[in-house]
């Protein structure tokens, strides 16, 4: 599979993420829902940084993800960080505690992880869209 096409088939996951997240979050499935959230912002940041630099770093951290963002020069990154930390470190929760802790999250989270999810994929779109990669 040559990078271009891991970048499309990352993308195209982290969007059918996003959107479950959405459908389950109308269903009531609040915890699964910020779960497939988190994993939709951590593909989309993954395919993004696969598509500028070539490589992207193997963690979970959607949080380290966007520093890396930062680090190679998209200062929008610094600012979206700074901006939503805290919503940040709740969503990276999501996926820790689906797996290893019980945690509940209700409709407010679902919600609001859901719209930060977009407020990523938003970010790497404009990222894109500066490098000519739209």
């Amino acid at each position: 599979m040559s990078a271009r096409d891991e970048i499309i088939l990352m993308r195209r996951r982290a969007i059918v993420f996003l959107e479950t997240s959405k459908y389950l979050a109308g269903r009531g499935d609040y915890d699964v829902a910020a779960f497939n959230a988190e994993q939709a912002a951590q593909l989309y940041l993954k395919s993004t940084l696969l598509e500028i630099v070539g490589d992207y770093p193997r963690t979970h951290s959607i949080i380290f993800l966007l520093r890396e963002l930062e680090r190679i020069g998209f200062d929008e990154a610094s600012q979206f960080i700074k901006e939503n930390k805290s919503g940040l470190h709740t969503l990276e929760d999501s996926y820790l505690t689906s797996r290893y802790f019980y945690k509940s999250f209700d409709k407010e989270d679902a919600e609001y992880l859901i719209s930060l999810v977009e407020k990523v994929v938003k970010l790497c779109e404009n990222i894109r869209n500066r490098l000519g990669k739209s």
